[in-house]
């Protein structure tokens, strides 16, 4: 008897604690990590449109931009470049996205396909991508976007 009673006060005491773990506030890291996911939709439509305004909110002062077959850019060349529209995106899409928050750093990892123009010739790009944001007057702003061409599958 006493060993059903101890199972059922220890059932109990599990049921309560899950359910407060349901109740609980979401943690900063979670709100972090939800508002870097809206922030990537928000920087694909920006380079889709060719919005350079919402880039340039998006982005430190400081931004480094490491691609493929393109010299290195600051914001301002990146913005510059943006604004040209020597470059229009057809397709701009992440999949893949993991998200890592350490206090007012994050890292967002992932895989960029993207069909491009470009002085009247159409090009595909697929790579693998990093992000680095930092918390700036409680914004997050990209610091370093670094890509590199995706690793084929095996055949």
């Amino acid at each position: 008897m006493r060993l059903r009673l101890f199972c059922l006060a220890l059932l109990l005491s599990l049921a309560v604690s899950a359910q407060d773990a349901k109740s609980r506030p979401q943690s900063a890291s979670d709100n972090d990590a939800r508002e870097l996911q809206r922030l990537e939709t928000v920087w694909n439509e920006a380079q889709v449109h060719g919005d350079a305004a919402t880039l340039d909110a998006l982005w430190a002062d400081d931004l480094e931009v490491a691609v493929p077959r393109m010299p290195v850019m600051t914001k301002t060349t990146a913005l510059d470049f943006a604004r040209s529209g020597s470059m229009k995106f057809l397709r701009y899409e992440t999949s893949d996205i993991h998200v890592r928050v350490y206090g007012d750093a994050a890292v967002v990892t992932g895989r960029l396909q993207r069909s491009r123009t470009m002085n009247g010739k159409e090009f595909d790009d697929d790579w693998r991508f990093t992000k680095v944001y930092v918390r700036q007057a409680h914004k997050w702003r990209v610091v370093a976007f670094h890509a590199s061409e995706a690793a084929q599958a095996q055949k």
